[in-house]
């Protein structure tokens, strides 16, 4: 069915296309009719229509001026103006306002049912593509909470999650820089702040979890996370690195407005803490624990971290942003990068008033095994407590700023340039020991499970490692050690060559044959003989 709106203050004119669409597609259509610029407004707002068949002159509003007004309410109806003046100012204005066609009267009827043919396919291929939009928004809404999920266990989970976090952004259409997480925590009752059957609730949480996201998106514009426990974690994207003291007042009201919803519609009780704005990626997962900080240290319904007396507080104003990313670039093997952080470090300390010498020695010793620490537990440099012996007589035998900066940033150079080396170096290291182990046991039956064993690392990883780092596999060296030894007994020895092939490695003379003559070409006899 598709409903036709026609405007012409000519009756015949208005008569004539009714009756030719009508006779021409009978119930197909819901026709209505204006005589004027202002009905044809009403009219469409009564009885919405998929095709307007427009006169430009008509009593009150024209119909350019009619267009307007409708479109304002409805985008989608196509046009068709029909007009007895053919000026190029109107046609202009016509495709300005994406009118389908643009007529001059008179029009015959086989031009009219080919337009009205036409707007019909426009009519049905919007209409399909509507339809095909919220098809795909019914199977996005079954995958969004998925990936919400998946983004926010990375978050919490994977110290390597910045491989990932930009495929995640673009799924979820995220364009915000920084964000900040709540953890609301459910539960029967409330005893003393703690919320009682965190078990029981948990198991109940899968009945609500819906209604539960349903409502959070309501209060936020945020990423919902997967049950955890009693806990469900909220990631809200915001637009600023900081929250003002009236923005953080605005999304503690705003919490505790959704705990008050939540508790109305689900039968269970709710506690919410907030942490503070982080840089979008592996340090939102410092808000996180912010957040549960908060849920510990208070026993309120809603608590911001910023209101939990002496929680992570410094007197003053401190880089915890500059901190952060330090140890980013640190991380990301960025020299240069964490270089100027380091510097801007130093700057940032001479300006503090009552910090002396000493204090900045601690602070700097604090950073530079901070990020040691960090680059152990990422598995990207080896560790031991030895090895930080010399560290405090050496800064202590600078006793100036400039002095301490260069062994800060000496230092700095130094831990990234070993979290750039230490996996190589092991990876070196590995296959020398592989090498070796091959060397020493050729004349055995070695396998590759063997090797791996011996070097500590799975078959599959040493075999990917060997290819890497040789540029051949394992079989290939292997074969290439017991040749060469043949190649060796053959010269210079009385063996024979069933003697050679057992000292080679090889059971079979035979197989040993064959090997021996696809790499060297000849049999081993055939070598021999060339020798003499």
């Amino acid at each position: 069915m598709y409903r036709i709106l026609i405007a012409d203050d000519e009756g015949i004119m208005l008569e004539s296309l009714k009756n030719i669409i009508s006779s021409n597609y009978g119930n197909e259509c819901e026709i209505h009719t204006a005589k004027t610029g202002r009905v044809v407004v009403e009219e469409a707002e009564k009885y919405p229509p998929d095709i307007c068949f427009m006169d430009i002159q008509m009593p009150g509003l024209s119909g350019i001026q009619a267009i307007r007004e409708i479109q304002k309410f409805n985008r989608s109806v196509v046009f068709v103006i029909i007009t007895a003046y053919d000026k190029f100012n109107y046609a202009k204005e016509a495709v300005n306002l994406g009118v389908m066609e643009f007529l001059t009267k008179p029009v015959n009827k086989k031009v009219i049912l080919e337009i009205c043919s036409k707007a019909m396919e426009k009519v049905d291929s919007t209409r399909q593509k509507r339809s095909d939009d919220l098809r795909i928004r019914e199977k996005l809404e079954t995958v969004v909470p998925m990936i919400e999920s998946g983004y926010i266990n990375n978050i919490l989970l994977q110290d390597d999650f910045q491989t990932y976090q930009d495929n995640y952004r673009e799924l979820l259409d995220i364009r915000e820089e920084y964000g900040y997480m709540i953890v609301a925590e459910f539960g029967d009752s409330t005893e003393n702040g703690v919320l009682t059957n965190a078990v029981g609730a948990s198991v109940k949480a899968n009945k609500f979890y819906s209604t539960f996201r349903e409502i959070a998106q309501g209060f936020f514009e945020c990423l919902v996370g997967p049950i955890m426990g009693n806990r469900i974690v909220l990631l809200v994207p915001y637009r600023n690195s900081r929250e003002s003291y009236e923005e953080r007042v605005e999304v503690v009201t705003r919490t505790r407005n959704m705990v008050h919803k939540l508790e109305s519609r689900i039968d269970s009780k709710f506690r919410c803490g907030i942490g503070r704005v982080k840089e979008m990626g592996s340090t939102m997962k410092e808000s996180f624990k912010e957040a549960m900080i908060a849920l510990r240290e208070s026993t309120s319904h809603v608590i911001h971290i910023e209101d939990v007396p002496a929680a992570q507080k410094y007197d003053g104003e401190y880089p915890r942003d500059l901190e952060r990313r330090y140890e980013k670039r640190v991380m990301d093997k960025d020299v240069a990068g964490a270089l100027s952080c380091a510097e801007e470090f130093i700057r940032w300390m001479e300006k503090q008033p009552g910090v002396d010498l000493e204090d900045m020695r601690i602070k700097i010793l604090e950073l530079v095994m901070g990020v040691e620490k960090k680059a152990f537990f990422a598995g990207t440099v080896k560790y031991a407590i030895s090895c930080r012996r010399n560290y405090i007589h050496e800064i202590q035998e600078y006793t100036d700023i400039e002095g301490m900066k260069k062994w800060f940033l000496g230092k700095t150079s130094e831990i990234c340039s070993n979290m750039e080396s230490a996996r190589e170096k092991e990876a070196v290291s590995i296959i020398e020991k592989a090498k070796s182990y091959i060397r020493d046991n050729y004349k055995k039956d070695i396998s590759l499970d063997e090797v791996s064993r011996e070097v500590d690392i799975s078959p599959y990883y040493f075999s990917k490692l060997f290819k890497q780092e040789t540029g051949g596999n394992f079989i290939e060296y292997l074969t290439e050690v017991r040749l060469r030894n043949a190649r060796e007994l053959l010269k210079d020895s009385g063996l024979s060559i069933k003697e050679i092939c057992a000292e080679s490695g090889y059971s079979d003379p035979n197989y040993f044959s064959r090997i021996f003559k696809k790499y060297e070409g000849v049999t081993p006899s055939e070598f021999r003989e060339r020798l003499r």
